[in-house]
C-alpha cells in the first residue's frame, strides 16, 4: 500500500452540509524524498524508502550520512519504508500529494501519540 509521511499541525472544525459541526484534524504531508529503492532481486521484497523533513549535516551521523549522498539528497529526519508503489521511482525523486492521491480518494491515517506518563 502506496503512503506518505506527514505531522500533525493542528484542529479545526468544519460545517457539514446538513449543518453539524465536524471537528477536523490540519495535518501536513509530504513532500517525501524517496531516499532508496528496493528491489527483489536486490533486497527480496520491493519497496520504496521515503525520507520527510530535511535536517541539518551536523544532526546527521556518518552512516546516515553516506546512505543520504548515494540517494543523491540532503539528509532526512524521519525515514519510512512503503510497498506497493506503481509507476518507477528512482532515488532522488520528490512525491508530493497531488501525484499520489485524487480528489476523491480515501486515505487510512496512522498516528503515534507522544508518551507524557501521568501528566
Amino acid at each position: 500500500m502506496p503512503g506518505l509521511l506527514g505531522k500533525k499541525i493542528g484542529m479545526t472544525s468544519v460545517f457539514s452540509a446538513d449543518g453539524k459541526n465536524v471537528p477536523c484534524t490540519v495535518i501536513e504531508v509530504g513532500p517525501c524524498v524517496v531516499t532508496q529503492v528496493k528491489t527483489a532481486e536486490t533486497d527480496g521484497y520491493s519497496a520504496l524508502q521515503l525520507g520527510f523533513v530535511e535536517k541539518k549535516d551536523k544532526h546527521t551521523n556518518a552512516p546516515e550520512a553516506g546512505h543520504f549522498k548515494k540517494a543523491g539528497g540532503n539528509p532526512q529526519r524521519h525515514l519510512a519504508e512503503f510497498k506497493g508503489f506503481e509507476g518507477e521511482y528512482k532515488a532522488g525523486d520528490t512525491i508530493t500529494v497531488d501525484s499520489l492521491f485524487t480528489e476523491s480518494d480515501f486515505v487510512d491515517i496512522q498516528g503515534t501519540s507522544k508518551g507524557k506518563g501521568y501528566q
